[in-house]
Formats: structure tokens, C-alpha cells, sequence
């Protein structure tokens, strides 16, 4: 198992929510946190936060879409700690609505946060993660390997991540570089309360919920474990891995029961 103490890890979405919670839990282990977030307010607050614990940190607002801010950002914590030794791609934004309903500009915005995002990150931080045989720890969703209704742009940023991820998992296995893909269902972060409808404004419905919601640290520490292990995917929460099987060994009827449940929400939005 890797020991991350005194170790630099990049985290991106790390203001709030999930990403906040993942970087705590890193830095709990001793690690040295860069923190990434668009929202200067709530990143200037959790820097504080960690200056408090005693963290080594360098906190930086970063849009992820916008690839030169990412390889200034990458470049910034180099220069500041020397390495990269993870990166832990977690911003990310969905959306709720019927695709008919859609503006395609939303889809856009999602698979742009989410993908390419990931994409602009990454390939800024690989050549420092191949000197430092480091890890890529990459949040997908169970979106990623299923369908889910109502959210085809956030689907298919989750799915795009896999394809990506898996296929540079095999580029630099070889290089001593680990990639952890992590596949949670639902979790209590805000990232339900901001997504978008299918106007690109804030929705205004209820979510549908399957299982309990896992509370951020919760699945911080499963993130934890598995970057220490380098598993290749973690599946986090009953949910997720009843969705793993059954959308393997019986398809169809995953399509008609996750359709079925969250049909309602999909017709919530359109009134």
C-alpha cells in the first residue's frame, strides 16, 4: 500500500462537497494538498480550513475547461512543491432533464466539465505523475458504466472517462503510473442542488434518490483506500455494485427498473 505522507496531491472540485472531503482526508495522511476550484469564495474559506489543520497547501481557482488555466495551475504546483505525485480528477457538474427538452448547450457544458475537464488536467499533470510513478484517481459514477435516464449528457461524460482513462491505464501501467476509476451512486454534495435543467439554468425539481445518499467522507475514505491499493475500479456502496451486476448480467431489466424509478422526476421537470 502506498504512504502518501509528505506527498503532493492535486484535487480538483476541492472547494466543497465531495472534493473537499477528499482532500481532508489526504491531507489527514500527511500529504500536501493543491486545491483546484472555480469558486474563489468557498477556495479561499477551505484554504483557510487546511491552514488551521496544518496542511501544506497551495489552493488555486481553476476553471477546467479552460486547458492553458489547468497547465498554469499544474505548473504553480510544481514550482511551489516540487512533484505531483497524485491527481484526483472530482469537479464535475450534471444536469436533469429529458433529452428531447434539451438544449444541446447544456450537454456541451456537461461533457465539458466532465470530460474534458479531466482531459485538460491530466495531460498537464501526466509528465510529472510519470516522474513520480504517481496515481490518477478519476470520479465516474455508476452513470459511467449504465444508462441513466434523464441525464444523457451526464452519462455520456461518465461513459467518455472510461473509454480515456482505461485506455491510458494501458499507455502508462508500463511507466509505473496508477489509474483508479470510482464509481459512487448517490452522495449528500451539492452537486444535485446545482445542476443544470434543460434551459442550462439551475433545475428546479426534486431529485429521485435510489438507496441512501453516502456522506462525502464516507466515500472519501473509500477513495483513499483504494488510491493506496491502486485498485482499477471502485465501486462505492451497495448500490453501485447491485447496479455493476445487474446492468451486466441483465441488462434489459436494469433499463426497465431504473426507468421506472426515476421516470417521475423527469415528469416532475416538465410541469
Amino acid at each position: 500500500m502506498r504512504d502518501f505522507r509528505g506527498k503532493v496531491v492535486v484535487v480538483t472540485g476541492a472547494a466543497s462537497g465531495l472534493g473537499r472531503a477528499i482532500a481532508l482526508r489526504f491531507a489527514a495522511a500527511g500529504a500536501r494538498i493543491v486545491a483546484l476550484d472555480r469558486d474563489p469564495s468557498q477556495l479561499d474559506a477551505f484554504d483557510r480550513e487546511l491552514g488551521a489543520i496544518g496542511t501544506e497547501r497551495l489552493a488555486l481557482p481553476v476553471d477546467v475547461t479552460d486547458a492553458s488555466a489547468c497547465d498554469t495551475a499544474i505548473a504553480a504546483a510544481v514550482a511551489r512543491f516540487g512533484s505531483i505525485d497524485v491527481l484526483v480528477n472530482n469537479a464535475g457538474i450534471s444536469h436533469r432533464s429529458a433529452f428531447a427538452a434539451t438544449a444541446p448547450e447544456v450537454i456541451r457544458r456537461v461533457v465539458e466539465v466532465n470530460f474534458f475537464g479531466a482531459v485538460n488536467c491530466t495531460h498537464a499533470a501526466l509528465p510529472h505523475l510519470l516522474a513520480s510513478r504517481g496515481i490518477i484517481v478519476t470520479m465516474s459514477s455508476v452513470a459511467g458504466f449504465a444508462p441513466l435516464i434523464g441525464r444523457t449528457g451526464y452519462a455520456a461524460s461518465k461513459h467518455a472517462l472510461h473509454g480515456f482513462f482505461e485506455s491510458l491505464r494501458a499507455e502508462v501501467a508500463s511507466e509505473g503510473v496508477d489509474v483508479v476509476m470510482v464509481c459512487p451512486s448517490f452522495i449528500a454534495t451539492g452537486i444535485d442542488r446545482h445542476a443544470l435543467g434543460a434551459d442550462g439554468q439551475p433545475v428546479r425539481h426534486a431529485q429521485v434518490v435510489v438507496g441512501e445518499r453516502a456522506s462525502p467522507e464516507s466515500v472519501a475514505d473509500r477513495i483513499f483506500v483504494a488510491a493506496s491499493r491502486a485498485e482499477p475500479l471502485v465501486l462505492v456502496g451497495r448500490t453501485a455494485r447491485l447496479a455493476w451486476w445487474v446492468s451486466r448480467l441483465a441488462p434489459r431489466y436494469y433499463e426497465r427498473a431504473m426507468a421506472k424509478k426515476l421516470r417521475g422526476e423527469i415528469d416532475n421537470g416538465r410541469g
